[in-house]
């Protein structure tokens, strides 16, 4: 029910206002009513309440829109009808009441303050020195302070109460467009973190898988004794391509499908398969190190796994290279890889910084964990990739 109510009120905001004015202007007649015979048997004309109260309730129609005039036009009004001779009581203090709670629910605390200041001074005034008929004291000067004073007060409190209440639904709504927009970045973050994983899963394995077929045709033709050897290579390339395209695309799953991998992402320690299987393929590759080995972060530990695995299938895909080199150095807070081979320099061996989605991949990779990449031509030959990254991402 208070439901509907608050919905019909907002809805009829007028039908309200017009019915909260007639209401008003009842009550100031009751007022005038009781003031009409003082108690020393003097008459009070009727007309003029009747008037006042009329014009009084009437500015109430305004109350929303232009509250300061009309505080003043209500505080003119009763003021009158205390010179006329009423008696200050709530009846007749109700259409300024009622105004000052509108100036209070739209206006400022200081405006409050100067009205009500404003109104005490010309209502007592008028009542201590327009007395004709000898009321008492207290209903001079302490109700009309109080009657002022409480419309006031409460109609700050509504107006802080409301302030209040906005200011959470602000401050909750923006929560919630904050964590929308944190979601949707996270996913797309995710999404790009696959992707990446996909290509590098995809270009290491068929580019090795490619070359290992192109080298089993040959042998065939050449050497036939030796092609077994080789398609258990690429028997070998397709069977890890398999496993590793599974255990990325398993990271799409729910977290309770008991069909999820369990294999630990790559690291470094698999450096020595990495480079048996480019062996196989024809790449000859050297690992060095330098400076004491330090434990690295899961995701440091794949990335630079990743990177040199990136590096030397780009070497395997597009230089003349036979050979190619790993080097690690150790430090207390960096790791630096550098992969190069020892390609044609008449000829263009990786694709440059800007071509492909290698490099790119790779960059990427780097700057997720706070390091950074480095890749080009050598000037006699070959092509460079040097990455550093932190000990922890």
């Amino acid at each position: 029910m208070i439901t509907s109510l608050k919905r019909y009120v907002d809805t009829h905001p007028r039908v309200v206002d017009v019915t909260v004015i007639v209401q008003v202007f009842s009550l100031t007649l009751l007022g005038s009513a009781t003031s009409l015979q003082e108690p020393s048997g003097d008459h009070i004309p009727w007309w003029p309440g009747v008037v006042l109260g009329a014009v009084g309730s009437a500015a109430l129609w305004w109350r929303k829109s232009h509250p300061r005039t009309v505080v003043a036009v209500t505080a003119v009004t009763v003021n009158t009808s205390s010179a006329v001779g009423y008696l200050m009581t709530p009846l007749l203090l109700a259409p300024l009441m009622l105004a000052l709670y509108a100036l209070a629910m739209y206006t400022n605390r200081r405006t409050g303050r100067i009205a009500l200041l404003a109104v005490v001074v010309l209502l007592v005034g008028t009542a201590l020195v327009g007395d004709q008929y000898d009321h008492p004291w207290p209903l001079k000067t302490i109700g009309p302070v109080f009657w002022a004073l409480t419309p006031l007060a409460w109609g700050t409190a509504t107006r802080l109460r409301h302030a209040y209440v906005e200011a959470v639904q602000a401050r909750a709504e923006h929560a919630e467009r904050t964590r929308e927009e944190e979601a949707r970045h996270r996913v797309a973050e995710e999404r790009v973190r696959i992707a990446r994983e996909l290509h590098d899963v995809v270009a290491h394995h068929m580019a090795l898988a490619n070359a290992l077929a192109g080298t089993a045709a040959h042998l065939a033709r050449t050497h036939p004794d030796q092609v077994p050897r080789m398609l258990d290579d690429l028997a070998g390339t397709t069977s890890s391509a398999l496993r590793e395209l599974k255990s990325t695309v398993g990271l799409l799953r729910q977290s309770d499908d008991p069909d999820a991998p369990l294999e630990p992402a790559p690291g470094l320690d698999r450096l020595a398969e990495l480079t048996t299987a480019f062996a196989a393929a024809g790449l000859t590759v050297t690992v060095t190190a330098d400076g004491d080995e330090q434990p690295l972060s899961p995701g440091v530990d794949v990335t630079a796994y990743r990177i040199v695995q990136e590096a030397l299938t780009n070497v395997a895909k597009h230089a003349t290279a036979k050979t190619a080199r790993v080097h690690l150095v150790h430090s207390p807070d960096w790791l630096k890889i550098t992969v190069s081979d020892d390609g044609d320099a008449s000829a263009p061996a990786v694709p440059g910084a800007s071509g492909g989605f290698g490099l790119m991949g790779m960059r990427e990779r780097a700057q997720s964990v706070g390091g950074r990449l480095q890749a080009g031509h050598r000037p006699d030959g070959g092509f460079t990739v040097t990455t550093e990254l932190p000990i922890r991402a």
